[in-house]
């Protein structure tokens, strides 16, 4: 069982000190998720801002949100939907030309609920180019989505994905080709 006593937070896992953090979360607060649906630009302003790297005419809704910019990268013509949280304790991939629909969820990091002082860890997730995840996705610590994959909705991925798949389920698995 866990002691929650004895969890320390590793050094410099957030990335930035604990100051700039907060910062992000005043700014994605007051100027991010307050700003109009059509103004992609002053959120792909922001999130540069605060290191993330954003490719050319990237869609971002307003009410998507991120943990750790700096740790975000996503690139060419790229969507992320309403509500969708990019949960970025370790970084987070996103190819060209990939959608990721609304309440999808990217988690990058976890707890090792084996060793009692509860650690906290995060591993990298990639989204390739040209996939789809579908309105509710949830994506776990260290899964890459194979370029041009499919993931229906409300699928659970906890292992990696292939390319051009069409997959479902929890665990999401492979059902046919995306042709």
């Amino acid at each position: 069982m866990q002691i929650l006593s004895t969890f320390t937070m590793p050094a410099g896992f957030r990335g930035r000190p604990g100051w700039y953090v907060q910062l992000w979360w005043i700014i994605e607060a007051l100027f991010f998720n307050t700003s109009p649906q059509f103004m992609y630009g002053w959120r792909r302003f922001l999130l540069r801002l605060f290191g993330a790297k954003i490719g050319k005419d990237v869609i971002l809704r307003p009410s998507m949100r991120t943990q750790f910019p700096w740790k975000v990268t996503i690139g060419d013509y790229s969507w992320i939907g309403d509500e969708v949280i990019l949960y970025s304790l370790g970084s987070i991939n996103i190819g060209d030309n990939v959608v990721i629909s609304q309440r999808s969820y990217l988690c990058t990091g976890s707890h090792d609920y084996s060793k009692s002082d509860f650690p906290i860890y995060q591993e990298p997730i990639n989204i390739e180019n040209e996939c789809w995840l579908a309105t509710d996705v949830y994506i776990g610590p260290g899964v890459t989505i194979g370029k041009g994959a499919v993931v229906g909705a409300r699928s659970s991925v906890f292992k990696s994905l292939p390319a051009n798949k069409v997959c479902l389920g929890s665990p999401a698995k492979p059902v046919k080709d995306r042709v």
